[in-house]
C-alpha cells in the first residue's frame, strides 16, 4: 500500500506537471460556478433575514396584531380591542410612506402612542433631548433612525420636508430611534401628530395586542378573529407578529427571482461539470497506453478507477475550495454596491451585511466535489474496463469513446424532457421546468457523437463528388466523420455553452422587448402627472383634477388611483388601480390577454392580472370579492390583463366604482392628453404655472419607457453576468478539448509530413476541422437553445412571476457570439496545431518505429 500512495501521488503530480493549464481551466470552472452559486445564497439569506428583522422589529413585543384587509381602517374598533379583560395594552398604529421634498424615494413613518408603545415596541420610541422630553408627543417633532439621517442628510434640530397631498409639511427633527436596525430607514413621530400632518384623521394601520400573563395566545387568536369576522365579515385579520404566515409572505416576493438566479449559477456549475468530464476523458484516452502498461505490471481495475477518481477529485477539491472564499467575497461586494435585492427592488431600504454560515459552505463545497467526481465518472470506468492487451496500442483512442455513440439513453432524456416540460409547478416553482431543461442539455449532448458521425459522413460524400474542393478538406471531413467521440467531446462544450446563452438571450430579449411593448400600450397619453416620486400620502384633490383639465392644452385627463388590498394573509397585497376606463373598449388602456365577457347589467367590471389567474384562480365571467370601503365589494371579471408592474397580482376598476365604495375622490396620478395642435412642451409649462404645479412630477410616457428599461437593465444585470460566465467556461471548454486532442495527435500530424504534407495544409487542416466542429455546435445548440428558451418564455417564466410574453430573437447578439465561438475554435486549434508541429516530423512519429 505505501508503495501504491506514492505512486498515486507520482501519476496525479506528473499529470498536473504535463498539463498544468488545461487543470487550472477545469478547477477554474468549478470555482467560478460554485462561487456564483454560494454567492447568491449568502445573499438571498442576507437580504432576506434582514428584511425579515426589520418586520420584527416594527412590532416589538407584540403577542397579536389586528390588522385590516385595506391599507388603513377607522379607529373606532380600537376601543373595543382595548377593553378586552385579556388585554394588558393595546398600542395603535399607524403607517405611512411619504415623499420626501429633496430626495428621491418615500420615508417610512411609523406613527405610535408614546404612552403605550413603550410597553410593546420600545425599540420604536423616540429619544428626545434631555431639555425636551415633551417632543415624543409634539404636532411637528420627528424622530429619524441612523439610516434615514444619513440617507436625508438631517441632524437633530433640522427641518424635513414630506409631502402630504400637493404641498409639504415641515417638521423639526427632535432625535434619534431608540434603537433601530442597521441600515433601516424609518422615522417615529406621534400618532395623532401623524394623523393630523397627513390627513389621515380617525385612521389605523393595525392595533398590536399585549396580553395578560397566562392568557392562551392561541384560543385567545381564534376567540378575536371569530368576533371580528361575525361583527366586520371580511374586514380584519388577526395573527402573530412572527407567525409561519408573516413568514411566508416576506419570502414569496423574492423567492422566484432568488430561484431563478439560483438556478442560473447551477447552468454554470453544470457547464464546468461538461469541462471537467471533457479534461479527463482527454487525459484517460491519452495515457491508454500507460494505464495498460500499468495493469499488466499489476495494478487492479478498483486501483485504477480509485486513481482516475483521486485526480478528477483533486480538482475538484481545489475548485470548490476557492469557490468558498471567492464566494464570500462575491456576497460581501454585490451587498455594498447593489443592496440585498441585486438591483431588482424588492428590499429597498435595508443594507444586509453577509454572514458566513458553515452549513451552506459544505453544502456547495461538496456540490462542487461532486460535480467533480461526476465528470470524471465515465473516464474513470472506462480507464478500468479496457482490456489491457487492447488499450497498449497506439491507435485505439476511439474505440474508448464507443459508448458514447448509445442513442437510446438520449432518448429517454428527451422523452421526459417533453413530459416535464408540460408539467404543473410545485411550490408555485417551474421545477419540472429546470429538471426539462437539464434533460434536454444531457440529452443534446449525448446525441452528439451521432449526429457529427452522419454529418461529417454526408459531407464527406459531398466533398468526394465536387470537382473543386482542396484536397484537405476530405482529410479533414474523414477525420471527423471516423473519431465522431472525440469530436463529441469538443461538440458538447460548444453545444452546453452555446444553447444556454441562446436560451437566456432569447428569454431575456422576449421580456424587455415584451415589457416595451405593453409601456407603449398602457402608456397612450401625452404626459403623466404625479405628486411625489414615491410614498402613500401625496394625492390630487378634486379641485385640483378640475384645475388640470382645465389647464391650457388640455384636451382630455384621465385619473388614477391605487391601493394596496390583502386577499389573503399568506400572500403579500394585491393592487386595486382605480382609473377612468371605458367598460365598452378596455383594450384601449389594458393589454388583454384572451377574450373577455360582458358584464350583466348593474354588476361593476374588473379585469384582473394574470397574477389574479394563476394566485387565486380568479376566471372570466366569474364574480371577484375586493375589500374596498370597509366590506368586501363584489366585481364582474370581464377581462385578464397583462402587468408587468404588480408580480403579486392587480385588479382594474373604474374610478366611479371606487369612489362609490369608498367615498375617497383625491387620486394619485393623471394622464393629460394633449389637444390637436397643442404642443406638449406648452402643455407641461401651463400645468407647472398652475398654483400646485410645483409640487408635481411630470413625465412623457417616451421617459417613463426610458427609465423602466434602465431599472429592468439593471435587475438583469447579474443574469447578464452569469450568462457571461457560462459563456466563458463554454470557450475554455471548446479551449481545452481542441488543445488536447490537438497535442495528442502530434504522431498523426508527423505521419502525414512524411507523405509530403506541408506544415500549411496540416495547420489548415486543423482550421478547417475547429471551424466545421464549432459550426456544427452552434447549429445544433441554436436548435436546443431554441427550444430551451420556448420553455424559458411559456413555461419558468409564467409558472415563477405569473405573466407571459411574446417570443422575440435577438438575432445581433445571436450571430455576434457564434461568430466569436467560431472564430476562438479556429484559432485555439492553429495554436495548438503550431506547437504540435514544433517537433518535427522525426520525432513526432518516434513512438512508431
Amino acid at each position: 500500500m505505501p508503495g501504491l500512495s506514492v505512486l498515486a501521488r507520482w501519476l496525479l503530480l506528473g499529470e498536473w506537471r504535463a498539463h498544468p493549464v488545461r487543470a487550472l481551466l477545469a478547477i477554474a470552472a468549478i470555482a467560478v460556478a460554485v462561487a456564483m452559486g454560494f454567492a447568491i445564497h449568502l445573499i438571498n439569506a442576507a437580504a432576506f433575514n434582514e428584511f425579515s428583522a426589520a418586520v420584527k422589529s416594527l412590532s416589538g413585543q407584540a403577542d397579536l396584531q389586528v390588522a385590516a384587509r385595506e391599507p388603513l381602517f377607522d379607529e373606532a374598533v380600537y376601543a373595543r380591542l382595548a377593553g378586552q379583560p385579556d388585554v394588558v395594552v393595546a398600542s395603535p398604529v399607524l403607517e405611512l410612506s411619504a415623499g420626501v421634498a429633496t430626495a428621491q424615494g418615500a420615508l417610512r413613518i411609523v406613527g405610535i402612542d408614546a404612552l403605550r408603545a413603550g410597553f410593546i415596541s420600545p425599540d420604536l420610541t423616540g429619544v428626545p433631548g434631555a431639555d425636551r422630553v415633551a417632543d415624543v408627543l409634539a404636532d411637528d417633532a420627528i424622530f429619524l433612525s441612523p439610516a434615514a439621517q444619513t440617507w436625508l442628510g438631517k441632524r437633530s434640530g433640522d427641518t424635513l420636508r414630506l409631502r402630504a397631498g400637493t404641498g409639504d409639511v415641515a417638521l423639526r427633527v427632535a432625535g434619534p430611534v431608540a434603537r433601530a436596525r442597521s441600515g433601516q430607514r424609518i422615522a417615529v413621530m406621534d400618532i395623532g401628530a401623524a394623523q393630523w400632518r397627513f390627513g389621515q384623521l380617525g385612521r389605523l394601520s393595525r392595533i398590536d395586542l399585549k396580553l395578560r400573563d397566562g392568557v392562551d395566545r392561541t384560543a385567545f387568536r381564534r376567540q378575536l378573529a371569530a368576533e371580528l369576522e361575525r361583527d366586520y365579515p371580511g374586514r380584519f385579520t388577526v395573527r402573530e407578529p412572527g407567525d409561519s404566515d408573516q413568514e411566508e409572505r416576506n419570502a414569496n416576493l423574492s423567492r422566484a427571482y432568488r430561484v431563478n438566479l439560483t438556478v442560473l449559477a447551477l447552468v454554470a456549475l453544470f457547464t464546468g461539470a461538461f469541462l471537467v468530464f471533457s479534461t479527463q476523458a482527454l487525459s484517460v484516452m491519452r495515457r491508454r497506453s500507460q494505464f495498460a502498461l500499468l495493469r499488466v505490471l499489476g495494478l487492479t481495475r478498483g486501483q485504477l478507477l480509485r486513481q482516475v477518481l483521486l485526480e478528477g477529485a483533486s480538482l475538484g477539491v481545489l475548485g470548490a475550495l476557492l469557490s468558498i472564499a471567492a464566494g464570500y467575497g462575491l456576497a460581501a461586494g454585490a451587498l455594498h454596491f447593489f443592496g440585498g435585492d441585486l438591483g431588482a427592488g424588492y428590499f429597498p431600504g435595508i443594507r444586509p451585511q453577509v454572514r458566513f454560515t458553515p452549513v451552506a459552505a459544505l453544502v456547495f463545497f461538496a456540490l462542487g466535489l461532486g460535480v467533480a467526481l461526476l465528470g470524471c465518472l465515465f473516464p474513470a470506468l472506462e480507464a478500468a474496463r479496457a482490456r489491457p492487451a487492447v488499450a497498449i496500442k497506439s491507435g485505439a483512442d476511439e474505440a474508448a469513446l464507443s459508448t458514447l455513440a448509445r442513442i437510446w439513453p438520449s432518448l429517454v432524456c428527451l422523452a421526459l424532457a417533453a413530459a416535464f416540460a408540460f408539467a404543473p409547478p410545485v411550490f408555485e416553482l417551474p421545477l419540472f421546468g429546470y429538471g426539462a431543461i437539464a434533460l434536454l442539455l444531457v440529452g443534446g449532448i449525448g446525441l452528439m457523437p451521432r449526429l457529427a458521425a452522419a454529418t461529417f459522413r454526408w459531407l464527406e460524400a459531398l466533398a468526394a463528388r465536387g470537382r473543386r474542393v482542396p484536397p484537405i478538406l476530405p482529410l479533414a471531413l474523414a477525420r471527423l466523420a471516423n473519431a465522431p467521440g472525440q469530436a463529441a467531446i469538443a461538440l458538447g462544450g460548444v453545444l452546453a455553452s452555446f444553447s444556454l446563452m441562446v436560451a437566456m438571450g432569447i428569454m431575456v430579449a422576449s421580456f424587455r422587448i415584451s415589457v416595451d411593448d405593453w409601456m407603449g400600450h398602457i402608456l397612450p397619453a401625452d404626459l403623466y402627472v404625479r405628486t411625489a416620486a414615491g410614498g402613500n400620502t401625496g394625492f390630487l384633490t378634486p379641485p385640483q383634477q378640475a384645475a388640470l383639465k382645465a389647464a391650457p392644452g388640455v384636451a382630455q385627463a384621465q385619473f388614477l388611483r391605487t391601493r394596496p388590498v390583502s386577499l389573503s394573509p399568506d400572500r403579500p397585497n394585491v393592487i386595486v388601480i382605480a382609473r377612468d376606463i371605458d367598460a365598452r373598449d378596455p383594450g384601449r388602456l389594458l393589454f388583454l390577454v384572451g377574450a373577455g365577457a360582458t358584464p350583466p347589467p348593474g354588476a361593476r367590471p374588473a379585469w384582473v392580472s394574470e397574477a389574479l389567474v394563476d394566485l387565486y384562480g380568479a376566471r372570466v365571467g366569474q364574480p371577484i370579492f375586493l375589500p374596498l370601503g370597509g366590506g368586501q365589494a363584489g366585481f364582474f371579471v370581464a377581462g385578464v390583463w397583462r402587468d408587468y408592474a404588480n408580480q403579486a397580482g392587480s385588479v382594474v376598476i373604474r374610478l366611479s366604482d371606487y369612489r362609490a365604495l369608498t367615498g375617497e375622490a383625491e387620486v394619485t396620478d393623471a394622464a393629460l392628453y394633449a389637444a390637436r395642435g397643442a404642443r406638449v412642451e406648452d402643455v407641461e409649462a401651463g400645468v407647472r404655472a398652475l398654483p400646485f404645479g410645483g409640487a408635481l412630477q411630470i413625465m412623457s410616457a417616451g421617459d417613463i419607457r426610458g427609465m423602466s428599461l434602465k431599472i429592468f437593465d439593471r435587475s438583469f444585470a447579474v443574469t447578464y453576468l452569469l450568462e457571461a460566465i457560462a459563456i466563458a467556461i463554454g470557450l475554455s471548454g471548446v479551449a481545452a478539448s481542441f488543445s488536447a486532442q490537438t497535442l495528442a495527435r502530434a504522431r498523426e500530424f508527423g505521419m502525414l509530413r512524411h507523405v509530403g504534407v506541408t506544415r500549411g495544409q496540416v495547420l489548415r487542416i486543423l482550421a478547417f476541422e475547429g471551424g466545421l466542429l464549432t459550426l456544427l455546435g452552434v447549429a445544433c445548440g441554436f436548435a436546443l437553445g431554441l427550444v430551451i428558451s420556448l420553455i424559458l418564455v411559456y413555461v419558468v417564466n409564467p409558472q415563477s412571476f405569473h405573466w407571459t410574453m411574446q417570443l422575440h430573437l435577438p438575432w445581433t447578439l445571436l450571430g455576434s457570439v457564434a461568430a466569436v465561438l467560431v472564430g476562438a475554435s479556429v484559432a485555439t486549434a492553429l495554436a495548438a496545431g503550431r506547437y504540435a508541429l514544433s517537433g518535427g516530423p522525426v520525432r513526432a512519429v518516434r513512438e512508431d518505429w
